[in-house]
């Protein structure tokens, strides 16, 4: 019966004081909406950037060959290390902890032409696995480079989707004839566009790759330019790197602690960094949004203190007539927590629907799709409990502790 009459008179106290009482579900309502966005967005941005780190290729190396800093077994300094596809074939077949390894041989401005447009363009020559390591998609309908390519030294070719559409437009490009320098080659895949923000070589989308049995071939090379490692999800890249020092120099004569000898860039490390400093950005949006919504907490605090100061009478009243302690406290906490729970609710619909309609405005590519984390959002809920206990229990308690000849007196 008692806790009915609390929340009856809770209601009545609403009505009389409707201004107060929305300027105080705005404070808790914006709290909510900045630390629910903050999540959301700190979370699209952080899966867009590893996204856009992955689109080079996950869990990879990029070798280049170098030139030895260090004498070795009366060998001197400053000798070139110079690299085949037979050295390729040697780590593939010898190393452990090597799931993938494709050689590359590269060559800039090579001419292209179809009908009557005429573009000069990247040429890489790989392997099949190539495409795999660096998450080089084939669109549907379409292939990357095989084995039979390989084996046949095919005139086969594959465009990046922004050469393709630079060629071909909206014109279907599989199975179409392409002169490459001249010489015919059938186009056998086109990518699937992706996201990606780093590069060795520039954007895969403007770029296109040939069997490298073809490509050595054709432009009668021998060396290769640089090769590319993925080591198993189990193992780190550095056991990777390692391994590799250690076969290439005994079948070179380098020292395997030589640095110098190979240029690696183990994107593993960037990615590493970005999920540490995003991890690092999230918390701090983290502390802004319970910073803001704690800053709301005071607010209602404050605002409950002045409703004490302006209820003072009533209270008294009430605590003559026969209300024991416990129900004014339940009616101060009772009335912070209602306020507190709307507040908190509003601001989460607000910004769950912000969320929502974010997509519409197309800026995926500078800061991802935001979505609403279900952890950040039980957070919020916890946060908002405490923020509302803690705001209404001490006016509360002050409230309680009123002698009823002192409230009467004191109004």
């Amino acid at each position: 019966m008692v806790p009915l009459l609390s929340i009856k008179q809770f209601f009545n106290d609403m009505r009389r004081q409707k201004l107060r009482s929305a300027l105080t579900m705005f404070g808790i309502f914006w709290g909510t909406c900045s630390i629910v966005l903050l999540f959301a967005f700190g979370k699209g941005i952080t899966e867009a950037q590893i996204k856009s780190q992955k689109g080079l290729g996950d869990n990879i190396a990029i070798i280049w060959p170098g030139v030895t800093s260090k004498e070795y077994k009366g060998m001197p300094t400053g000798r070139r290390v110079r690299l085949t596809e037979e050295d390729i074939s040697y780590l593939k077949d010898r190393a452990t902890s090597i799931s993938r390894i494709s050689p590359e041989y590269q060559k800039w401005s090579v001419r292209m032409k179809y009908g009557k447009q005429s573009t000069l363009r990247y040429v890489g020559g790989v392997w099949p696995e190539f495409g795999d390591m660096r998450n080089i998609i084939p669109a549907e309908g379409s292939r990357f480079i095989n084995e039979r390519d390989i084996a046949e030294k095919r005139r086969v070719i594959f465009l990046g989707d922004r050469l393709k559409k630079d060629l071909f437009d909206t014109e279907d490009a599989i199975g179409k004839r392409i002169l490459v320098n001249g010489t015919p080659f059938t186009v056998v895949g086109v990518m699937k566009e992706k996201k990606q923000n780093s590069s060795y070589t520039g954007r895969d989308n403007r770029h296109s790759w040939i069997p490298a049995s073809t490509f050595k071939a054709m432009f009668s090379r021998h060396y290769i330019n640089l090769f590319i490692v993925q080591a198993p999800p189990t193992l780190s890249m550095e056991v990777t790197k390692r391994e590799i020092h250690e076969l290439l120099g005994s079948k070179y004569k380098f020292d395997p602690s030589d640095t110098e000898t190979l240029g690696i860039w183990d994107t593993t490390r960037g990615i590493a960094f970005l999920k540490t400093f995003f991890l690092a950005f999230q918390y701090f949006l983290v502390g802004i949004g319970v910073a803001t919504l704690i800053t709301g907490g005071i607010g209602v605090s404050n605002i409950m203190n002045v409703v004490l100061e302006e209820r003072t009478k009533e209270i008294g009243i009430k605590m003559a007539l026969g209300a024991h302690k416990g129900m004014i406290l339940m009616q101060f906490v009772l009335e912070t927590l209602f306020i507190t729970a709307v507040g908190g609710f509003l601001g989460f619909v607000f910004a769950y629907a912000l969320v929502q309609l974010f997509p519409m405005l197309k800026l995926e590519e500078y800061v991802g799709i935001p979505s609403v984390d279900i952890w950040g959002s039980i957070m919020v809920i916890i946060v908002l409990g405490l923020v509302g206990l803690a705001a209404g229990f001490f006016p509360a308690r002050r409230a309680a502790s009123l002698q009823p000849v002192q409230a009467l007196k004191l109004f």
